[in-house]
């Protein structure tokens, strides 16, 4: 949806018009496999620099204590914890607070393919997936094109007002 404005005759009109086409649907199934891309890129590289918060207590732990080292969330659910409000509610506190802080967030509806990403604990458990945080305490220290990319994919997203963008992880 586009919203166009007009003067005519000192009057401004505002309408709202759908934009059809091919190429805009191309042009965002690549920006959404790039995106992906991308993302596994980040998660990968922030793991082996052990600036990777995984899990909704845990993101929030740090949220809380240490939000400037917040450099990108990531919000993961799938069918089976579709209802599950609690989880929602984290969500949706967990969403503002990146709202607030100039936190870049986006969706991702595999969590299963994300808690491979970001493989298990120390226990061999699988991690609570669903909020995963990329930190950086020190930004200058660590600087990555992937984070670079997906903050680009962010900004494009909010400005044809989709907040927090859904991203497909690449399928292995």
């Amino acid at each position: 949806v586009l919203l166009r404005v007009t003067k005519v005759d000192n009057r401004i009109t505002m309408t709202l018009e759908e934009i059809h086409g091919q190429e805009n649907t191309v042009e965002a199934g690549d920006r959404m496999m790039c995106a992906g891309s991308a993302l596994e890129e980040l998660l990968v590289s922030a793991k082996k620099q052990e600036n990777l918060t995984v899990g909704v207590y845990e993101s929030a732990k740090v949220m809380n204590v240490d939000p400037d080292s917040v450099a990108f969330c990531v919000l993961a659910t799938d069918e089976e914890y579709e209802c599950d409000i609690a989880l929602q509610i984290h969500f949706t506190l967990i969403q503002a607070f990146c709202f607030d802080n100039d936190i870049n967030i986006v969706r991702v509806n595999d969590i299963q393919r994300l808690a491979e990403i970001v493989g298990s604990d120390e226990s061999g458990e699988p991690q609570d997936a669903h909020c995963i945080l990329v930190t950086n305490p020190n930004l200058d220290s660590w600087k990555d094109p992937a984070l670079e990319k997906l903050s680009l994919f962010c900004e494009e997203s909010r400005n044809v007002y989709e907040w927090v963008p859904a991203i497909t992880l690449p399928e292995r």
